[in-house]
């Protein structure tokens, strides 16, 4: 996933209550579904960014050697650039990218 492409705004946006539970009907299952996924954004982000900074992570055990890299600064504003989790899972969410189902309600009408 490209994480620089998501139209997820980089600040607070205040939404409508009302928008968010269109698709659910219920605004706290709305939430879980969002934080969910928020979750997972998270998550896959996070083991992006430890895959790309292993290339720079050194071996050495004295404390005296700190090493400025130039990459790896640059890696890191990037990452900070970029909108939170639980703005690109509100966003998907919004724009009906976001699959989820529920267990309960599948046994319900069988």
């Amino acid at each position: 996933m490209d994480y620089k492409k998501s139209k997820a705004p980089t600040n607070t946006v205040t939404r409508n209550i009302m928008d968010l539970c269109k698709e659910t009907g219920n605004i706290y299952e709305s939430v879980a579904i969002m934080g969910k996924r928020a979750n997972q954004i998270a998550a896959e982000i996070k083991q992006d960014l430890n895959k790309k900074l292993q290339e720079f992570a050194s071996y050495s055990d004295t404390l005296e050697e700190v090493f400025e890299n130039r990459e790896q600064i640059e890696i890191s504003r990037y990452y900070e650039k970029l909108p939170k989790p639980t703005l690109m899972a509100t966003e998907e969410f919004i724009e009906g990218e976001t699959y989820y189902r529920d267990p309960s309600k599948e046994q319900e009408e069988a």
